[in-house]
């Protein structure tokens, strides 16, 4: 972390943890409105952000509700960021260092202001309040459906209720889940690779307009759209004003081929066919490339099946990935490392092949969408267990 970075962010801490030590009471000239962030250099920024934004200069108050906080504090962070039980919190802050950080990432920002009443701006306030008491300011974070941006939407739910209509004219398209978080990474990437892996067939199903509002630009849309019943029971926007209250300077993403999924796999699946047809040439099987092949393939695998069944994350249920990194190969490396293995492996690696065809199945038919880095590995996979199956047979009939 750079230095400017790092005195901003103590800064921040601090502010936060001097507002929530303070109440305040709201002006009739107050105002309500929602900040958008846009996206930042990092993967975990790329989705941009929301959040609440109250002003009332009579009351000298500029604060922000911003429902995107942990704590690395928190006792086994990293096992509980892994197994998706890490708490979320709203954090309270001035509205001046939170704007400031976000200048200095390059990271546009523009606020919508909210046409309330001053009964509603009140209902609210006392809201975002209450729910940044001690007792009720944490919750557990889920990327799709429980974030900073779905929580923008949910609290205005629950304080306008069913004088809030929300219009979906702004939706062109119909989406997958995994087509939407797609849109704002580049496709031959590390991010968009490790994204593709770990998460399963579950965000490949189409969203609903209420569902890409877990998108921090589809809450700034959802708003623009939104009406809201006034006193005399006309229906008004929602949206008085928008504002841009800075815009960042474009910088072109720099993109490296060499350095990319696709090259990387690519060379690695060049490499596997080279020692298959060396294999090949001299009628030999490299024990060593199979065991490496079960040892890996294996290990990925139990990983993913471990983010199915022992974590809480709902992206990453139903991961057909496992067809190509199939766990049970971790058992048989003994087996695969040996001379002369057992007959018995031959149908395993039939069944891996069986697998992998099953996978392309998911892929044409739409049940989930795969890496496309992936390919030329996958390829190559196939044509070495082909190979293994065919040498093993080969040997088999040849043994006195």
């Amino acid at each position: 972390m750079n230095r400017n970075y790092f005195f901003l962010f103590i800064f921040i801490c601090f502010t936060t943890y001097s507002v929530q030590a303070q109440y305040f009471s709201l002006s009739e000239d107050a105002e309500v409105s929602i900040l958008t962030i846009g996206p930042g250099a990092q993967l975990y920024d790329k989705f941009g952000h929301s959040a609440f934004r109250i002003k009332d200069e009579s009351n000298d108050l500029d604060l922000v509700y911003n429902y995107g906080v942990y704590d690395f504090d928190t006792p086994n962070f990293y096992t509980k960021f892994a197994r998706g039980k890490l708490l979320y919190k709203l954090g309270v802050s001035y509205y001046e260092p939170f704007f400031e950080s976000y200048v200095v990432q390059n990271r546009w920002v523009k606020e919508q202001l909210l046409d309330l009443t001053y009964t509603e701006k009140l209902a609210l306030f006392s809201f975002l309040e209450k729910n940044a008491l001690p007792e009720n300011q944490y919750y557990k974070y889920d990327f799709f459906y429980d974030n900073c941006a779905t929580k923008i939407r949910d609290v205005l739910v629950s304080v306008l209720d069913e004088k809030l209509t929300y219009k979906n004219e702004h939706i062109t398209d119909t989406l997958t889940f995994r087509e939407l978080i797609q849109k704002n990474v580049y496709w031959n990437s590390w991010g968009s690779l490790g994204m593709d892996v770990a998460i399963g067939a579950v965000v490949d199903k189409k969203a609903t307009p209420w569902e890409y509002q877990f998108l921090p630009d589809y809450i700034f849309e959802a708003v623009a759209n939104a009406t809201i019943e006034k006193p005399d029971g006309t229906q008004k926007p929602l949206i008085k004003e928008t504002k841009t209250l800075f815009e960042n300077t474009r910088t072109k993403e720099s993109r490296n081929f060499f350095l990319s999924p696709l090259f990387f796999f690519g060379i690695l699946g060049l490499l596997i066919l080279f020692v298959t047809y060396k294999d090949h040439k001299k009628h030999s099987r490299s024990r060593y490339l199979d065991t490496i092949i079960f040892l890996i393939t294996g290990l990925i695998g139990i990983f993913l099946l471990l983010l199915w069944v022992a974590t809480d994350h709902t992206a990453t249920a139903n991961n057909y990935n496992m067809l190509w990194a199939f766990p049970l190969s971790i058992l048989f490396l003994g087996v695969i490392g040996k001379k002369h293995p057992r007959g018995w492996i031959r149908r395993y690696l039939i069944f891996l092949i069986l697998l992998l065809l099953l996978m392309v199945v998911h892929w044409l038919t739409g049940v989930q969408v795969f890496a496309i880095g992936f390919i030329p590995l996958l390829v190559a996979l196939l044509i070495r267990y082909l190979y293994v199956i065919y040498y093993l047979k080969k040997e088999t009939a040849t043994a006195p």
